[in-house]
């Protein structure tokens, strides 16, 4: 059998999965719900790659958004990713969440804004120009305020989910083109396909999704104690 290639977004309250074998179609599926990621993620995989005549056994590379977003969500998807590649048979490849949204919308060489709610004031954002062939990180993907994402490169475009206020001023303010976009993880398959779309990692065992800030109960337990958290992601002993 051609390589089977299995892509997973869970950085978001949309979990989405998708598989491909060689250059044949793309089975895709997806569900709402940050809470059922868990639960779903398994489910979903087995009944896209049903689809398309092939197991888990089948799989040869796993492409998985690995954020910034939801640190519940990336966590599962991390944990998935790290079971199927234990046996080294199965090689990981990531792409930034905020990307993969900006990717789905491209459709030339542009130059696009991907943002997603970050909660606190704030969003996840991020900026990548798009050629034939290939895609540029401008600005790299991570939590920015209002303020200080008006200060950011202009882009031609903007996509995601993000405050009303954001949605409003960025047309007036750059005259872009603002669009909702959530990511899917069949655009991931397309990224493996452009240089600087897609990154291999060499320690699997050793990495961890960027979650673009700590999680709620470690920022409260650092600005309480001054310090880092030991053993916190970002921040190792």
């Amino acid at each position: 059998m051609p390589e089977v290639r299995l892509a997973l977004d869970t950085a978001s309250d949309r979990l989405s999965v998708a598989v491909q074998v060689g250059d044949g179609p793309v089975a895709q599926r997806e569900i709402r719900g940050a809470r059922q990621h868990a639960a779903s993620l398994l489910p979903l995989a087995e009944d896209a790659l049903a689809e398309i005549g092939a197991l888990p056994r089948d799989i040869a590379q796993v492409v998985l958004a690995d954020g910034p977003g939801s640190f519940t969500g990336l966590r599962v998807g991390a944990a998935f990713a790290k079971a199927l590649t234990s046996t080294g048979q199965v090689t990981l490849a990531l792409t930034p969440s905020l990307l993969v949204r900006a990717a789905g919308k491209a459709t030339g060489a542009q130059r696009i804004l991907a943002m997603s709610h970050a909660m606190r004031g704030e969003v996840f954002a991020g900026v990548w120009e798009f050629a034939p062939g290939k895609v540029t990180e401008i600005v790299r993907p991570r939590a920015f305020t209002i303020d200080a994402l008006l200060d950011l490169p202009p882009a031609e475009i903007v996509v995601g989910e993000g405050p009303d206020a954001v949605w409003k001023t960025l047309p007036d303010v750059w005259g872009a083109r603002v669009e909702q976009a959530w990511p899917e993880a069949k655009t991931m398959l397309g990224l493996l396909l452009l240089s600087g779309g897609t990154r291999l990692v060499e320690n699997i065992e050793g990495w961890e999704p960027d979650y673009g800030r700590p999680a709620e109960a470690q920022a409260r337990w650092e600005q309480e104690h001054g310090r880092p958290l030991p053993d916190s992601p970002g921040h190792p002993r």
